[in-house]
């Protein structure tokens, strides 16, 4: 979870449990499909009720995708804190990367995420919907960054571009035959669109 200052312990206590009521949402979806596992089963395999499942997530897809203005702010943060004199796509790369570091992208849990979002309908509307979210924060930092004619346009031109390169990296990732990390399938695909492979 990003956040600007240390969390309380009422706080942590809250995201561990939600990390574990989302890892057996996610593993009961994995095995059974999505559609096929009520909120009712999965609050059974946690412990918990139904109730206090709700109090946690408010749909189950919110229990697969999580909270993404809370990651959209942490990527934001992220292009704000690097060089003025950057460029944009670069800043967006570095932004993505740092992601992957900081959420901790990288293991069998987070493939069985990826795998349950890209075989239902539903969850890859959410993914999207977290990606427009995502775009209407970091579209005025980069028309910023851009400045000149057509800004705007040119900055959403970018940042939808750096989007679909994260998510196509972690889908090509998530598959069972690929073996190399998030991290180098986020530079292969930023890489295509113009960032130097040896950019520093």
């Amino acid at each position: 979870m990003a956040t600007s200052r240390p969390m309380t312990l009422r706080e942590l206590t809250r995201e561990a449990v939600r990390a574990r009521i989302a890892d057996v949402a996610v593993d009961l979806f994995a095995e059974h499909g999505f559609e096929q596992v009520t909120v009712e089963q999965v609050a059974e395999a946690a412990g918990i009720s139904a109730r206090s499942f709700n109090r946690y997530f408010a749909t189950k897809e919110d229990a697969v995708v999580g909270d993404p203005a809370d990651w959209g702010a942490f990527v934001c943060d992220a292009v704000q804190g690097r060089p003025r004199d950057e460029s944009a796509w670069i800043s967006l790369y570095e932004a993505f990367a740092s992601l992957l570091v900081e959420a901790g992208i990288g293991g069998d849990q987070h493939k069985r995420v990826m795998r349950v979002i890209n075989s239902t309908p539903s969850l890859q509307a959410r993914n999207l919907e977290k990606h427009l979210l995502w775009a209407r924060m970091l579209i005025p930092l980069v028309a910023e960054r851009l400045g000149g004619v057509d800004a705007a346009l040119r900055a959403e031109a970018l940042v939808l571009a750096s989007l679909s390169c994260f998510d196509l990296a972690l889908t090509a990732w998530a598959r069972n035959e690929e073996t190399r990390s998030p991290s180098d399938l986020l530079e292969i695909s930023f890489s295509t669109l113009g960032l130097p492979r040896q950019h520093g």
